[in-house]
């Protein structure tokens, strides 16, 4: 198609937000620092401070022209708005007045008895800070944001909640960068939004409720930031990519129209992304805002609608750079459905953006010198995604000819993908046009299995186990990292682990846990471990995103077919049971979680991808079930996070998803019993999908809701086994067994005793050991105190 050019006027790009870790993790190193007691709390802010120039360094260096501020958080921007608008429980001892940094982080992530900071982040390196204490304030709950692999920390809220500017970070991030030449756009998190998300201290409050008490607030805060110099402020409202109700209409509508009333100077640009904006499109280009981006990504259909139907004078950004995965655009394309719909609007009333933010992918691909070259032609980091807007920009505003090298790179590179022999590979399409609808069944039903595996088990009631992995100390991950430079031989490296493994075996054992676990001492990551084995992965070195606070990881690559080549687990499994008479569970990945905490290749269907994965699990499955396991884990920590966003979207996503858990699973005998682990979900809605995973038994976490989720479970007279969490282990206290024992009394008023087993919240890698001794021991002696129980009721 020949290149158009639009009408000669400014065309902006922009950011909605980028990485805050650094580029060598430089975030996490600080926190863990600061939480172990190795850095005041000035030199992490100077850190953090350091970061956010470097940021805005960077994007000014390529180019961006709408650079945004307040999108750094040192943990979460979720809490970090919750502590702007002083929605801070009382549990915390906030009182007024600014709000200590140590106040955030036990929000973020609980405290022990003597109040003192945590020594490590709940899902990063383990700290090593001296004998753990017990009892302390609990953190906030934490779940995935929307649809993605990011944690946020759930505010709460009382029906009685009061709302005060009680901290103005966007304002000080915008000063600070004003301070450093650049003029930038203050990024929010709407009030829609963050009450939608939050979680109403008792069920009579409804959070929306508390909406004009909250806009005062926030129209307090942009009063603020116009009268130091902003003229745009971004306010991101992602809850329009979902079901949207007449309330939330409502909502909308009034606090917009506040904003405009009270603070006329400054202009919102309206942020939504992670989904189309469906029948709430007409709404949101109703709202008296100046600009509105869209995510053109997830749906790029709303293109033509989106620009027909937008005020004239409306400011429109388009999301057109994948924000969410590292796949090059393919520009040339991009340009060919952009430059007709755009030639007769004006370009100063456009800009050009990523999708979302580039939180959600790594920062720069120039440091992955290790990578297949082939492979690294094929992907765009941040930085390459921000090359890529302004190819698009200067594409469009001074036509194809002026970007002529970049355009030929960028088809070279989709040519080279979809044409090379590493990502086709024919035995796996065949395999995968064989597969029958037998091969997700298991042979009889859940009670004829269960009263055969308990026979051959023989547990107690309220079998106490862990969800699989045990501390990662530093020696574990100094070992690991010298056998994978070649400094420590194969043979040390696996005599080593062997005595680890041992450790924890007797460890269990004196405790003791009634089903063990060998800890994952061989395992860097519950994704990335099986991805190195599998085919069609490609992994990184300093790919690193941020899950939330200093929890960092590096998503593989599925860039083809998917198979397993030998098995994976079996011997490690072998070695560990030779070790004990009790039953040891194997422990594996299951296939939507390997897809979900994935970069995926974007040329195939995601469920058929997801398919290739559950035939490769289903090979170990079996190879576990001949060699001897008894008990089979395949968590699927991330099933729920891949649901859309839209309810009726989520019939197609749960019926393929817990299709390919079946068919990775239903491989066994009716003796061999099945466990699952998902953790963080909501599971009111998606209680039948859970049902029709068939597991025999699920663990999930419930502790930091005092077993709230099992509401869900009673309700739906959910028929399986279920491990409901006792210990948070995303925060390092240790709990009293008085108080795990009065969870799992909870349990019992929600669920038969034959249903329940005892176990944490999540695995252990990240803790340190003297707590995880402390708290295990404390959970088996709970539940011996609620055997005792039962045994006394029944006399």
């Amino acid at each position: 198609m020949a290149s158009v050019s639009l009408p000669i006027h400014s065309l902006a790009t922009a950011t909605l937000g980028v990485p805050r870790i650094g580029p060598r993790r430089e975030l996490k190193s600080a926190l863990e620092a600061h939480w172990a007691g190795r850095l005041e709390e000035t030199a992490l802010e100077e850190t953090a401070a350091a970061l956010r120039a470097a940021g805005w360094a960077r994007q000014h260096a390529l180019g961006i022209t709408q650079i945004p501020s307040g999108d750094f958080s040192l943990y979460d921007h979720v809490l970090d708005t919750a502590v702007m608008v002083g929605a801070i429980p009382e549990r915390f001892g906030w009182s007024g007045g600014p709000v200590p940094l140590a106040t955030r982080f036990a929000m973020a992530r609980g405290t022990s008895s003597a109040g003192r900071s945590p020594d490590a982040d709940g899902c990063g390196h383990a700290g090593h800070g001296g004998t753990p204490r017990e009892g302390g304030v609990a953190a906030l709950e934490m779940t995935k944001w929307f649809d993605t692999n990011y944690h946020y920390l759930v505010p709460e809220l009382t029906g009685d909640q009061r709302f005060t500017l009680a901290d103005t970070k966007p304002l000080d991030h915008f000063l600070e960068a004003k301070a450093l030449g650049y003029h930038t756009r203050p990024v929010l998190l709407g009030p829609v939004t963050f009450l939608k998300l939050a979680k109403a201290a008792t069920p009579d409050v409804n959070p929306l409720a508390l909406l004009d008490r909250l806009v005062p607030v926030y129209a307090d805060l942009l009063a603020r930031l116009a009268e130091v110099g902003a003229d745009w402020v971004q306010i991101d409202e992602p809850c329009l990519a979902g079901d949207i109700d007449a309330p939330t209409r409502t909502a909308l509508h009034r606090a917009y129209s506040a904003f405009a009333r009270a603070v006329p100077d400054i202009r919102v640009l309206l942020a939504t992304y992670f989904g189309p904006l469906g029948d709430a499109l007409d709404l949101a280009v109703s709202l008296p805002v100046a600009g509105l981006h869209a995510d053109l990504v997830r749906a790029p259909g709303q293109l033509v609608p989106l620009v027909e139907r937008a005020p004239r004078e409306m400011l429109l950004s388009l999301g057109v750079v994948n924000g969410r995965n590292v796949w090059r655009t393919d520009l040339s394309a991009l340009l060919d459905r952009l430059e007709p719909v755009l030639a007769t609007r004006r370009s100063d009333r456009i800009e050009i953006a990523p999708s979302c933010s580039l939180l959600h992918v790594p920062v720069d691909l120039a440091q992955e010198d290790d990578l297949d070259p082939e492979i690294a032609s094929w992907l765009a980091f941040g930085v390459q995604k921000m090359e890529e807007l302004q190819v698009i920009a200067t594409a469009l505003q001074s036509g194809r000819d002026a970007v002529g090298e970049a355009l030929a790179a960028s088809h070279a590179a989709v040519a080279s993908r979809a044409a090379s022999p590493h990502v086709h590979d024919a035995a796996v399409a065949a395999r995968l046009a064989a597969v029958t609808p037998r091969m997700s069944r298991r042979e009889s039903p859940f009670a004829d299995r269960a009263e055969r595996q308990r026979r051959l088990l023989d547990l107690p009631a309220f079998p106490t186990t862990t969800i699989g992995s045990f501390p990662q100390t530093a020696e574990v991950r100094k070992a690991r990292a010298a056998h994978a430079r070649g400094r420590l031989s194969d043979g040390d490296y696996e005599h080593f682990l062997a005595e680890e493994t041992a450790r924890a075996i007797r460890f269990q054992e004196e405790i003791g846990l009634d089903v063990l676990v060998h800890g994952e001492f061989e395992r860097n990551d519950m994704v990335q471990y099986f991805g190195e084995r599998l085919s069609g992965f490609a992994f990184t070195r300093n790919a690193w995103v941020q899950s939330y606070g200093s929890r960092c990881v590096r998503p593989p690559i599925v860039y083809g077919d998917v198979a397993r080549p030998k098995p994976m687990t079996v011997a490690r499994w072998q070695q560990a049971q030779a070790l004990t008479r009790k039953p040891l569970k194997g422990m594996l990945t299951g296939p939507v979680t390997i897809l979900n905490w994935s970069f995926v290749r974007d040329d195939l269907p995601r469920e058929t991808v997801c398919r290739q994965i559950a035939l490769a699990i289903r090979d170990e499955v079996r190879e576990l079930e001949a060699a001897g396991a008894r008990i089979i884990q395949i968590d699927e920590a991330a099933l729920r996070e891949g649901l859309p966003l839209r309810k009726d979207d989520w019939p197609a996503y749960l019926d393929w998803a817990t299709e390919a858990f079946r068919l990775s699973a239903c491989v066994v005998s009716d003796e061999t019993q099945i466990h699952t682990h998902m953790c963080y979900s909501e599971f009111n809605d998606i209680l039948d999908a859970i049902a029709g995973m068939d597991a025999d038994v699920i663990s999930i976490e419930t502790s930091r809701s005092h077993m709230e989720l099992l509401g869900a479970f009673r309700a739906g007279a959910y028929p399986n086994e279920i491990g409901p969490g006792v210990y948070d282990i995303h925060s390092p206290r240790v709990p009293p067994v008085e108080e795990m024992a009065e969870l799992l009394r909870l349990a019992r008023e929600r669920l038969a005793d034959d249903q329940l087993w005892v176990n944490p919240d999540c695995g252990l890698k990240t803790r340190g050991w003297p707590e995880v001794r402390a708290a295990l021991a404390n959970m088996v002696a709970a539940a011996r105190e609620i055997r005792a129980e039962l045994s006394e009721a029944a006399e």
